[in-house]
């Protein structure tokens, strides 16, 4: 009460403009906190963040000189492959080339990669069937060699369509890893494993006359020579 009339004057002045200020701040702060939650995506197991549907992976033994290349195609006969990297939506992301020259560059120096794996994604939805292959390019060691395919749907959770393991003897082997078929949906309604020669294909456009392969763009000639 004594204070009121100034008998008592307080330790610092009351700056209301000062209170005004400090409050407007931590209304700020908690409208800021807000708006990073809103954005934030939702941590759930097994929720993977990525542009494509299905991702098909082939791997073979770590530090193997062999190559293996992977062959996809989708239900309008597009083909990804190493000369044709995208296709449809098809998109060969890794291509390797076992011991012939496999590197990585860190810091600046190139050092040999021990990884042997090629991988194709699936970015969008066509109904129908696919038709996962494998060719044994170079057989470098003359001995089979035990490869791996996996086709895994990643949306709206990851699940596992296929995984097997199989054997290539030889250069120009070729494998049908698996074919599987999807509705229009994205679902996967059919797995099997009937051999289908991709590679076939484009011989048979070949022996037809046509210069160039209508799926690749590259000429009878060129298709024959590894690439660069």
């Amino acid at each position: 009460m004594m204070d009121d009339f100034g008998l008592y004057p307080r330790e610092e002045p009351f700056d209301p403009l000062g209170v005004m200020l400090f409050k407007a701040l931590q209304v700020v702060a908690f409208l800021f906190f807000l708006a990073l939650l809103a954005v934030s995506p939702d941590a759930k197991e097994g929720k993977i963040d990525s542009k494509a549907e299905f991702m098909i992976t082939l791997d073979w033994p770590d530090n193997h000189p062999d190559d293996l290349d992977l062959f996809v195609q989708d239900p309008a006969g597009n083909i990804a492959w190493y000369r044709h990297r995208e296709a449809g939506f098809l998109t060969l992301d890794r291509d390797d080339r076992g011991g012939a020259n496999d590197f990585i560059m860190v810091n600046g120096k190139k050092i040999a990669s021990p990884i042997r794996e090629e991988i194709v994604t699936v970015r969008g939805i066509v109904a129908g069937e696919y038709t996962v292959n494998v060719s044994h390019f170079v057989a470098t060691t003359g001995e089979p060699v035990t490869a791996n395919v996996k086709v895994q749907k990643l949306n709206p959770t990851a699940q596992v369509v296929f995984d097997n393991k199989f054997t290539l003897d030889h250069t120009g082997d070729e494998k049908t890893a698996v074919r599987f078929r999807l509705d229009a949906e994205g679902k996967v309604v059919n797995v099997d494993q009937r051999p289908k020669s991709l590679l076939e294909t484009f011989r048979s456009t070949w022996r037809n006359g046509a210069d160039l392969d209508p799926r690749t763009g590259v000429s009878k000639n060129a298709a024959r020579v590894r690439r660069d």
